[in-house]
């Protein structure tokens, strides 16, 4: 193995990602828990390895050359690979998994959630699984429930942390080894708090929005490229982590901005939020699922495991799906 293959080590991977993702060295030294000497030698001996520079020296801030970017995007790519893997080797090839993990953007019903879990917890898998099931009921599986938002869902599904992706984005190319299927669509409405200034125009244009704060649920992926969506240039930007903040701050006053009509569709029927119309054509975006499908060595696609079939099944019905999208926080079923 060469230099250059012994120095593109994961934590030098990870350490030239964090520069560039926090803009320092200063900063990435504080995050990492390092001082910046340290990151600064590491930097130049990876330069050295590598024979390239991968930091601009001019610029104040750590600013990536040609190479650096290269160097950055398949990083992310590998470590992310490499996170795969090592989630894969320890599920169960067959039967009920030990544990399913699943990602479901923040957008995705919490309440219809929960009620696929308690069905999934009442299965009685004796008859289906050899008797796999506990003693409490249930196939045995631990759920492990995380939310995402934006482009952080598929990050889970990529990086192996999760086994299944609710609330994936369409948009793009489908990555190698993933199975997608269509969730359904998901309006996204323009509101503010009936006390807002823009509560009582009529259409609303860019010129005009961008003279008010906009409220922004921020993308929780760290190595894939975030999204940013219906931001204007130079507009003040209050950032939030869940749509449920985002919500109470436009309750508030604080700012203005677009979410899913469900999720809003009590407030405005309350009056305690007020959905206006804008320039911008109607703001629509198709959601899905997605899961790993790995192949074996043999070239087949590997068994799917038992929970992840029945979570599937479903999904698979347009009831189902229906409830993930377009359900209102409070309902009941």
């Amino acid at each position: 193995m060469s230099e250059r293959s012994h120095a593109l080590t994961p934590d030098a991977l990870a350490m030239v990602d964090t520069i560039a993702r926090t803009g320092s060295f200063a900063a990435a030294a504080r995050e990492l828990g390092k001082v910046p000497s340290a990151l600064t030698y590491s930097v130049r001996q990876l330069e050295e390895a590598l024979d390239v520079l991968l930091f601009d020296r001019r610029s104040r801030q750590a600013r990536l050359t040609a190479a650096g970017e290269e160097l950055v995007n398949e990083g992310r790519r590998l470590l992310a690979e490499i996170d795969a893997v090592a989630n894969r080797v320890r599920r169960v090839a067959t039967g009920w998994e030990t544990q399913l993990t699943i990602a479901s953007d923040d957008v995705v019903s919490r309440l219809t959630l929960f009620e696929l879990c308690e069905a999934f917890y009442a299965l009685d898998p004796q008859g289906k699984a050899g008797g796999g099931g506990l003693a409490s009921g249930g196939p045995g599986t631990r759920l492990r429930l995380r939310t995402e938002v934006l482009a952080g869902t598929w990050e889970a599904l990529i990086s192996g942390q999760a086994d299944l992706a609710i609330g994936v984005g369409m948009a793009g190319n489908v990555p190698p080894g993933i199975a997608v299927e269509t969730l359904g669509e998901v309006e996204f409405v323009f509101a503010v708090a009936p006390t807002h200034p823009l509560a009582g125009a009529q259409v609303i244009g860019d010129a005009e929005m961008l003279r008010f704060r906009a409220v922004a649920v921020a993308d929780s992926a760290q190595r894939l490229a975030p999204v940013t969506v219906n931001l204007l240039p130079g507009q003040d930007v209050l950032t939030v982590a869940t749509m449920a903040t985002k919500i109470e701050a436009l309750l508030r006053g604080l700012g203005c901005g677009y979410v899913p009509e469900p999720a809003v569709r009590e407030h405005v029927r309350a009056g305690r939020l007020v959905i206006k119309s804008t320039a911008r054509p109607a703001h629509q975006v198709t959601s899905g699922y997605a899961w790993r499908c790995t192949q074996g060595a043999n070239g087949r696609r590997a068994p799917l495991g038992l929970a992840l079939q029945w979570w599937l099944e479903q999904l698979a019905s347009p009831t189902t799906r229906k409830a993930l999208l377009d359900r209102e926080p409070g309902a009941c079923a």
